[in-house]
């Protein structure tokens, strides 16, 4: 009776292992010095979800993904297990910062509106031809600017890197939660 409860843990530890990595990548502080994102919390929020939104467009093409650490019983895919995480740590944050317990929910389910809201126009943006798609959501999302400058060309040209990158990576290695993502300081005075 012990093993299913063992696996869970190392589930959990998966899970919190890729969650760490995507806030690690997050909270790297050339994205506030040199990308020019806000360091407020609304501008760390708005770097987590563009993370993971890219890890999550990652992990949806992963084949297995409803049995994604393998086993006999049918499990929640993966995703739904990071988007849980993140969740979970936002809640935990909103508390932290003092946020009272009849706000939170509030707050939350306009996190969880953001967040599907961002989910759905960086996925467009990605998939489109147009590279101006992705500067555009960029420019509006996390710049508040509906006009392209070269903070969003370097954020874009970051972007897209980790998309491709994510995509040649075997699913094994990102679950692992090992750092897979670029250099953001690589891209924050690239030649635009």
């Amino acid at each position: 009776m012990i093993l299913p409860a063992f696996r869970r843990s190392v589930h959990v530890r998966k899970i919190h292992a890729l969650y760490g990595m995507i806030v690690a990548q997050a909270r790297s502080p050339v994205f506030y010095t040199d990308h020019g994102i806000p360091d407020t919390p609304e501008g760390r929020f708005e770097v987590i979800v563009l993370h993971l939104v890219l890890v999550l467009r990652r992990l949806t093409r992963y084949p297995e993904n409803i049995c994604a650490f393998g086993g006999w019983r049918r499990r929640p895919p993966l995703g739904q297990l990071l988007f849980d995480a993140f969740c979970r740590d936002l809640d935990a944050n909103l508390r932290e910062m003092g946020v009272g317990d009849l706000a939170v929910p509030r707050r939350m389910r306009r996190f969880g509106e953001a967040f599907y809201g961002r989910q759905a126009a960086y996925q467009t943006a990605l998939e489109a031809v147009d590279r101006r798609a992705l500067e555009n959501a960029l420019a509006r999302n996390i710049f508040e600017s509906e006009s392209v400058d070269e903070r969003v060309t370097r954020l874009a040209n970051y972007t897209s890197a980790a998309a491709a990158q994510l995509e040649r990576l075997e699913v094994d290695a990102l679950i692992s939660g090992e750092k897979v993502l670029p250099n953001p300081a690589k891209f924050a005075g690239a030649e635009l």
